[in-house]
Parts: C-alpha cells; structure tokens; sequence
C-alpha cells in the first residue's frame, strides 16, 4: 500500500468511525425515547444526535488540543541545546516529508515516549517525553521523530485523536447508563418488557460498546506502527537509529505516567508498558495497543539488511 492509498483509507475509516459513533449515541437516545415514552417528538433521540455531534466536532477540532492538555505537555521554546536539537530534526524531518512544520511540545516525564496529534499536517503536533529528549542522541530522537511524522503524513493522526476522544465519550456514557439503572431512574415507568429493553441496552452500551470501541483503538495503532517505523527508514535512510531507540525505550522500565492510558494508541509504545504488548497470541493481538517491539526491531532489520542479533 503507497502513501496515498494509505491516506485515503484513513480518510474513509474516520468518515466511517464518526458515522457509526453518531448512529450509536442516537440508538441510545431512541431507545431511551421507547422506554420512557417521552411521546410523537423522540427528544432524546434528536439531544443523543445533537451531543455526539458535538463531540465528534469537538474531537476534529480540539482533540489535539485536548490530548496536549491531559499529558501536561508544554510548548517547544527552543531555550535548551536539547530543545534546538529537537526543532532542528523535525524541520529535516518535515522537509523530506513535504509536510508543513508541526508543533512541538515536551511531556514533563522521565520516561521515554513520544506521540503526534491532529486533524491535518497543515494542523500537526509532535509531543516528546523530557526522558525521551534527554537519552536519546540526535540520530535516535531524529528516528523517532521521522515515526510521529510518518504519522502525521499518513493522516493516522486524525483518525487516532478522533478514536481517543469518542472512546472517552462512549466511556462516559456507559457510565452515566449505569448509574442510571444502579439508581432507578423511571422507577415510576418501567415494565416488564421495558425492563428487558432496558437491560439489554445496558448490556450493549456498558459491556459491548465500549470494549468495541478499545479493540478499535488497539487495532488502528497496532496496524499503522509498523507503517510509522517503514516511514522513519524512509525518510532517515537509518533503520539502525530507530533500532536504537526503541531498545532504549524498550529497556525503560518506569511508566509514562504523565500520558494517560486512554492515548496509549497515540503513542510510540504504551505509557504503562503492560505485558500483553511484547506476547504473541490471541489476546495480545486483541487488546495489546502496540506490536511487540522485537517484532518492530525485526522488520527494521529487515530493512536495514542486518542479522538478527
């Protein structure tokens, strides 16, 4: 698959994800609407319809926003040698992507991470963990940058910040079903086949959509990794650099506390560093957020033409 195949699948896919969020959040309401009997006017259909709307403008948007502000990040100045290093790279970086500069942030975190957000290249951000700037040398943070605009070329960002900020939401709904039903809401108005209705919709939205909605996420960031790492070679011309970071960042043991699990998607490799990410199997390819890294390591020596060490 060339660039601009990949570019158009992510443009469909995020067509796709926003339609199905929004017929989701408007089977809700509508259910809601049958259960509660609110009359000829299905309101709670046309206020679910209105609020993933919203939050789907909201995600386009404001999700890179968003997804800075919850990982702390701070803007690049450019004061510290490391800071120059890191706009120094991404300039080379961009350039050879024929992408527009992106933003620059560092995430105050010891540990070694890094992620790209947007809804565009013309409106990227590349976030960059201080653990991250700091051990790796120009070569490897180069590599790894060459990762997040790979992305950023690619338009993996808007369909990752967009699946950040609707599984959140979704998240949030089952919650607020679940506390529903926990505390009686339309005790006065239920049925017996409204009650089955309404467990059923309980299963569906608190179980079945939001683990629909994880597994989604852990496949559109296991998927597009491996298109990242090929992107960083190509635009490098050093899979051996990339080879080198992610075995620093393999070989950090501390979580990246600072970035919230719900972006570990987003990232170059998972903020809590969980197991299931370096398995092979079922499960692992079910709910790990990332390829193993010895398998990434594998494919860029590959690459490189290097024996496997």
């Amino acid at each position: 698959m060339n660039i601009w195949e990949q570019q158009a699948r992510n443009r469909r896919n995020t067509v796709l994800l926003v339609v199905l969020f929004i017929a989701l959040v408007a089977a809700v309401g509508y259910a809601a609407d049958w259960y509660f009997g609110t009359g000829d006017i299905p309101v709670l259909t046309l206020l679910a319809f209105v609020f993933a709307t919203g939050q789907a403008l909201v995600g386009y948007f404001a999700g890179d926003k968003i997804a800075l502000s919850l990982s702390q990040a701070r803007a690049v100045t450019g004061q510290s040698l490391k800071e120059q290093q890191l706009i120094n790279v991404t300039e080379e970086m961009a350039i050879a992507a024929g992408i527009p500069m992106p933003k620059l942030y560092v995430i105050p975190d010891p540990d070694l991470n890094a992620f790209a957000t947007g809804r565009s290249p013309r409106h990227a951000s590349i976030a960059v963990t201080q653990g991250l700037l700091n051990t790796l040398s120009r070569d490897e943070l180069q590599a790894v940058v060459a990762h997040e605009v790979g992305h950023i070329r690619n338009y993996d960002i808007r369909l990752m910040t967009l699946v950040a900020i609707l599984l959140g939401t979704i998240l949030v709904l089952a919650d607020m079903l679940r506390r529903a039903l926990f505390w009686g809401v339309g005790a006065r108005r239920r049925r017996s086949e409204g009650n089955a209705v309404l467990l059923l919709l309980w299963l569906v939205v608190s179980i079945l959509a939001p683990l629909a909605a994880y597994l989604i996420a852990m496949a559109v960031s296991r998927q597009r990794e491996y298109y990242a790492d090929a992107t960083s070679a190509e635009l490098t011309r050093n899979p051996e650099a990339l080879i080198r970071a992610l075995q620093k960042i393999a070989a950090a043991i501390q979580p990246t506390t600072a970035i919230p699990q719900s972006l570990a998607h987003m990232c170059i490799e998972d903020p809590r560093g969980r197991p299931i990410n370096e398995r092979s199997g079922f499960w692992s390819d079910l709910f790990a957020t990332h390829p193993p890294i010895h398998k990434r390591i594998e494919a860029l020596r590959r690459m490189a033409y290097l024996q496997a060490s």
